[in-house]
């Protein structure tokens, strides 16, 4: 193995062993290097990923998603304490938002689900989303390779909330579960049609006490608007229930419709083109992110760009044209 490690810094081949070990010290120490904006932890992260990648693709993959307060740290507690009970091992990749001002993030997941958090064969993985499309931290995609590769047959993806950038999640996950709260009838109205189209299952939460009838009547209400759109190319009829993470009801439910899913999306061929496409799309989305850094990287482009920032506010130059000047300069750089 190369040595790119700092003076004191573990070799990949340690990470390595101690990824497929199952250790869980030195599966988060790697998920810290794969996060890393320093040149060496890059380089370290490519031949971690590099070594493990015929160890992972073996897991389900399910994105959690949900409006604010609908009680998701509750929902996936019990969710991964009800998969651990069937014999699972539990990955849960919670993305906490970042804040524009001062780039921090509270990665409070771990108190948020302390009874989760205490089992052997959970992992809970926060990390901030910083500027990534989609409340999905940069590296999120790496994580869950990490994670299969330490034995983790389930990855759970909860995001930071509901909106268009949900697209991000969908695309890196088997199955997606939207979190709803009772009321649906008001609320219908301002949920985006994009995120019902994605949703693999409608999940109505906290489905108990004075909330059940409200809960059985938002689940009819639901069923009938999915039923506008357009069939899946899974093959897959998205479903509804209710549930109470709180009372443990309807947990089992959502874990049974996600096998139905698995099942038919296996037998028809569409799980493995689906993850082919996502594969290839992640290539790309790579490579868009190599270039930008390659672009904002260039000492000459940042000089310019300075410039050019002054005569926009200014108005001697429009902002699409500055665009273009700059472009030009950077290609005539090769």
């Amino acid at each position: 193995m190369k040595n790119y490690m700092p003076k004191g810094r573990l070799t990949a081949e340690e990470y390595i062993n101690g990824i497929l070990e199952g250790d869980r010290v030195l599966l988060s120490r790697a998920i810290t290097i794969i996060e890393s904006n320093l040149e060496s932890d890059k380089l370290l992260a490519k031949e971690i990923i590099q070594s493990i990648l015929p160890n992972t693709g073996n897991s389900i993959r399910i994105g959690i998603t949900g409006v604010p307060g609908v009680g998701k740290s509750t929902f996936i507690e019990a969710f991964g304490k009800h998969l651990i009970s069937k014999g699972k091992k539990v990955a849960i990749l919670s993305i906490d938002p970042t804040s524009q001002r001062s780039k921090g993030s509270i990665l409070g997941d771990k108190t948020r689900m302390e009874e989760l958090a205490n089992l052997e064969d959970a992992y809970i993985r926060p990390s901030a989303s910083g500027d990534t499309l989609g409340g999905v931290a940069n590296k999120t995609g790496e994580t869950v390779l990490l994670c299969e590769a330490a034995g983790y047959d389930v990855i759970l993806i909860e995001t930071v909330g509901v909106g268009q950038s949900e697209t991000a999640v969908h695309g890196m996950t088997d199955f997606f579960l939207l979190l709803m709260l009772s009321g649906a009838g008001d609320e219908l109205q301002g949920i985006k049609k994009g995120i019902m189209e994605m949703a693999d299952m409608v999940v109505i939460n906290k489905a108990d006490g004075d909330n059940i009838r409200k809960s059985e009547l938002a689940k009819r209400q639901y069923q009938n608007a999915l039923h506008i759109f357009p069939p899946s190319e899974s093959g897959w009829s998205p479903v509804v229930s209710t549930a109470s993470a709180i009372e443990n009801i309807g947990i089992e439910t959502v874990w049974d419709e996600i096998l139905k899913f698995k099942k038919l999306v296996t037998e028809n061929g569409y799980f493995h083109k689906n993850r082919n496409h996502q594969q290839i799309k992640w290539m790309y989305n790579n490579i868009n992110e190599a270039l930008k850094n390659l672009f904002y990287g260039s000492k000459s482009i940042a000089s310019q760009l300075k410039v050019l920032e002054n005569e926009v506010v200014e108005a001697k130059i429009s902002p699409v044209k500055a665009a273009q000047q700059i472009v030009d300069a950077f290609k005539k750089s090769f």
